[in-house]
């Protein structure tokens, strides 16, 4: 089950009835979208799916005996105005949910891209949902792997002179790298977002003339999405990166350490990479992360 991107739909509710409504059974869809009733008795039924944030879907269909029906694909469409109360999901096990497909988007099924949402009108993390996204990325691979390369080439380059050579050198080098993700993440991502009520995700835009989103992608590296859903200046990310840069202070060796005017040119050139970002976001990274474009192609 997918929406009209082609991304998968978690946790749809989907009802199964018969034509004398002897029959009624409810479940949900998966985490790949799909789904599948046993037991049915040969018959016309109708199929009832709704999610949240989505036009209700219904089809109706004749089961025969000793057969496997196979439900046609039909991505389900955003709801036009949404009226609907779901009674029993709370919007804190929707936007867990959401997250959950967030948290498998990989550029080249690889590297790392989750605080991208695909959904326009998604719902606004927790606090701990939050956190619990800053740590996946911290803990990452990837980002390990990301960290240890740049140490390397600083090394090679002799960087942090006083950090010395060899295998400590190069420990100093990472550790130094990974504290610097390691703040920067949860103090612009986590902390500040929590406390400030701001969503840390990018929201992709993906329609609209080509210089409207390229604007609105721009935008977003200095605005970003309320808790509340309104938009407004990304005090989150711009004083994160402030914090994350007077924070490095204390571990950088002395002769490398930025003193205020460096650290808010950094924070200048941040805000500038995030904009750049951004529009890689807004162009080209959809359509080179396979759980974003098209999930799996599942039947449902």
């Amino acid at each position: 089950m997918v929406d009209q991107s082609g991304a998968v739909i978690a946790s749809a509710r989907v009802r199964l009835t018969s034509e004398d409504q002897s029959l009624k059974q409810e479940l949900l869809s998966g985490e790949d979208g799909q789904f599948s009733f046993a037991g049915i008795p040969p018959g016309p039924f109708q199929l009832t799916i709704t999610a949240a944030g989505f036009a209700t879907q219904t089809f109706s269909g004749v089961l025969h005996s000793r057969e496997i029906f196979v439900v046609p694909q039909n991505p389900l469409a955003v709801a036009a105005n949404v009226t609907e109360v779901q009674v029993g999901v709370s919007p804190e096990e929707i936007a867990e949910e959401q997250l959950k497909v967030e948290e498998k988007q990989r550029v080249f099924g690889v590297l790392p891209n989750f605080y991208v949402s695909y959904v326009p009108d998604a719902v606004p993390l927790t606090s701990k949902q939050k956190f619990k996204l800053a740590w996946k990325t911290v803990v990452d691979p990837f980002t390990f792997v990301i960290v240890g390369g740049v140490a390397g080439v600083e090394q090679a380059q002799d960087h942090f002179k006083e950090y010395g050579q060899g295998a400590e050198g190069y420990a100093k080098r990472f550790g130094a790298g990974y504290a610097d993700t390691l703040t920067g993440t949860f103090i612009g991502a986590a902390i500040l977002p929590s406390l400030l009520k701001q969503d840390p995700r990018y929201f992709y835009k993906g329609s609209g003339s080509t210089r409207g989103r390229i604007l609105y992608a721009i935008a977003n590296s200095v605005i970003c999405k309320g808790d509340n859903k309104h938009w407004q200046a990304n005090y989150s990310s711009i004083l994160g990166s402030l914090a994350a840069g007077g924070i490095s202070n204390l571990y950088y060796p002395a002769d490398d350490r930025n003193g205020a005017e460096l650290t808010f040119e950094n924070a200048a050139l941040g805000i500038g990479g995030t904009a750049v970002t951004n529009l890689f976001q807004e162009f080209v990274i959809r359509k080179l992360t396979p759980k974003a474009r098209n999930g799996k192609q599942a039947k449902p």
